[in-house]
């Protein structure tokens, strides 16, 4: 039995999660909290087999509370379950100790394979977070989860937009103000989740499918 304590400050998500779970014969959820603090004491006094937490979170955050967790029981394993798909968030998080990264629009079926990996002692990443980020971690023990369904975040969204109206890399960054390396970036994550060949078809996808955002 994968006993699990959850941190979410909306109560919604912990709701339906807990729903979802409630006649699983290998998932209980033993307990849920609203803030990190809450979160650390629930753990000390329950020792759960898998803690799932959001990162953004009243009085303390995800990233502290997993910090102190790891540190003080370091048997019990972090999955992180949040909107930020940002590089430096997920950064923090495995510093601090979660072995586990998945985002909240990405279903259940993927959360339910996130915990059992997680739980078992390996390492899982939802498929849509920052594979940039990510290739420095890689190794045999990491599971990558698989989903027919492509999550783009707004930037993304943003860039191909630009990218369909026929803007280089170059007048991209203008536009948006960041650096040209960082569009460059953006445009090899899309490539890759939505599984596509070169930049020439990234451009074929972008004006096929006429992104207005």
């Amino acid at each position: 039995m994968i006993t699990i304590i959850m941190a979410e400050d909306h109560q919604m998500l912990i709701d339906g999660v807990k729903s979802f779970f409630e006649y699983d014969d290998e998932i209980n959820i033993i307990g849920a909290v609203n803030n990190g603090d809450e979160l650390v004491k629930l753990v000390t006094l329950k020792q759960p087999k898998l803690v799932i937490t959001d990162i953004r979170m009243p009085i303390m955050d995800g990233i502290q509370a997993t910090r102190i967790i790891k540190k003080n029981m370091p048997h019990i394993n972090v999955l992180a379950m949040t909107m930020f798909d940002q590089p430096d968030a997920i950064k923090q998080m495995l510093d601090a100790g979660a072995t586990g990264y998945i985002l909240k629009n990405s279903g259940i079926k993927m959360l339910s394979k996130a915990i059992v990996t997680v739980a078992s002692g390996e390492t899982f990443f939802d498929p849509n977070v920052a594979f940039n980020f990510m290739n420095n971690y890689i190794d045999d023990n990491v599971t990558i989860g698989k989903s027919n369904k492509v999550i783009l975040s707004n930037r993304e969204k943003e860039i191909l937009s630009l990218i369909a109206n026929g803007n280089t890399s170059r007048e991209i960054s203008e536009k948006l103000f960041i650096a040209k390396t960082t569009v460059d970036t953006h445009r090899k994550n899309m490539i890759r989740k939505l599984d596509l060949a070169s930049g020439n078809e990234l451009v074929k996808y972008a004006i096929d499918k006429k992104y207005q955002f």
